[in-house]
């Protein structure tokens, strides 16, 4: 029991939103215990319904779905996840995972509810800050990489959230992401905006 409380103590804060098994095994050692032990704490821990896995060696204390992307770092929230966090739209997203890690893309489970994760080459991983939501700060695409991933990842983007988020893109801005793109992309994305456009 002292070493779960050690646990819970150290790990279940705000500056640790995931923690793996090698941050549990340096913490029993620390502590003198034996290195099998981990595991029987982590399984009494999902037991108590404490913590939850993440994805494989990754878990966590915190029950909002926005902690599972940093199980993938470096990573941000983007696309339709993106909108609703900047509160451009009213729908309720699940979390999109853009990250820049060797992942398998598609859906996966987090507390019985669904999360997307979309693996992005490396030189494509740009344009997002930091926004507080809950209890942490999570990194989310600015506005014009949020269009830009839209047409990059080839989801289908209605023309009245193309305009609420148009107003907010930076067309200087714009046009510096994409000359990070090849030409062909980056000339599909002005021309599929059309007039919507701003300069």
């Amino acid at each position: 029991m002292k070493y779960i409380d050690s646990i819970r103590d150290n790990l279940s804060q705000e500056r640790f939103p995931v923690f793996s098994i090698r941050d549990v095994k340096t913490m029993l050692a620390s502590r003198k215990a034996r290195a099998g032990y981990v595991y029987l704490l982590l399984h009494n821990l999902m037991k108590m319904k404490e913590v939850t896995r993440v994805t494989k060696g990754v878990y966590t204390f915190h029950r909002d779905m926005h902690v599972v992307g940093f199980a993938f770092e470096p990573f941000y929230y983007g696309m339709e996840d993106a909108l609703t966090i900047r509160g451009l739209w009213e729908q309720q997203a699940n979390p999109v995972i853009v990250t820049a890690r060797k992942a398998r893309n598609g859906i996966r489970i987090f507390r019985d509810r669904n999360y997307v994760l979309h693996r992005i080459d490396p030189d494509h991983f740009f344009g997002y800050e930091l926004l507080k939501h809950e209890d942490i700060w999570i990194p989310v695409s600015d506005p014009e990489k949020t269009l830009i991933d839209f047409f990059y990842f080839r989801h289908h983007l209605e023309k009245g959230v193309l305009k609420i988020l148009l107003r907010l893109v930076d067309g200087k801005k714009l046009d510096g992401y994409l000359k990070r793109y090849d030409r062909r992309f980056a000339d599909r994305v002005i021309r599929s905006i059309g007039q919507e456009y701003r300069r």
